[in-house]
């Protein structure tokens, strides 16, 4: 019986991945609605694989696959995102993520991703193992967003939803003048000159 904890901050999506897993040999032990409960099941629980939203309440996807890692190294992470692939299928797996499912396709693969994942697999698409194996080369230059730290990657697709400085601080719970060191830093990396140019690339490169 592999044990699951759902963490969604949309009660419906939570409701409907219980019924859909319901029907198989799974058991679902708990739920999380923000990162804290993510962090409080992950302590309080005995489980096998944590289905997990990247964009939830509080700290950030990334940063919250990391420190489920650091506390419990042996869970499995399966994350279960609205985001697109190019987003954050590599940053999550990095993390210590064991596979990435975008919610569109979840229905067709869900089941076998979740026992891929807690029988100490992995679940990804050959897309995102390739862009692995490229980034773990000698001398191979990505996309220019590659090279964005993960608070840097975030900051910038909030840049490009057309949230200001002042809002992202207050999202993140940043200074804002940390967020503008974030987006001088990304800019120079990228080799931006203004916002417009990062809107472009963003859209170019399906990150928004």
């Amino acid at each position: 019986m592999i044990r699951i904890v759902i963490a969604d901050d949309h009660t419906i999506v939570r409701e409907g991945l219980k019924q859909m897993l319901s029907s198989v040999d799974f058991t679902i032990v708990g739920e999380a609605s923000n990162s804290h409960e993510v962090i409080a099941r992950t302590r309080e629980l005995e489980f096998d694989v944590l289905l997990l939203d990247m964009s939830m309440p509080g700290r950030s996807g990334i940063e919250l696959i990391r420190q489920v890692k650091s506390e419990k190294p042996g869970l499995r992470v399966l994350v279960l995102s609205m985001h697109e692939e190019e987003q954050y299928a590599v940053r999550s797996i990095r993390a210590g993520a064991s596979g990435y499912l975008t919610k569109e396709t979840a229905s067709a693969q869900l089941v076998s991703a979740i026992r891929k994942v807690a029988s100490g697999g992995a679940f990804i698409t050959p897309a995102v193992a390739e862009q692995l194996a490229l980034g773990a080369m000698p001398h191979t230059a990505g996309p220019p967003h590659s090279a964005l730290s993960d608070r840097e990657f975030q900051v910038m697709r909030m840049l490009v939803a057309g949230k200001s400085i002042t809002d992202i601080a207050g999202e993140l719970n940043l200074s804002v003048k940390t967020v503008s060191t974030h987006k001088t830093r990304l800019m120079l990396k990228m080799g931006m000159a203004n916002q417009a140019d990062l809107i472009r690339y963003a859209l170019d490169n399906n990150l928004t």
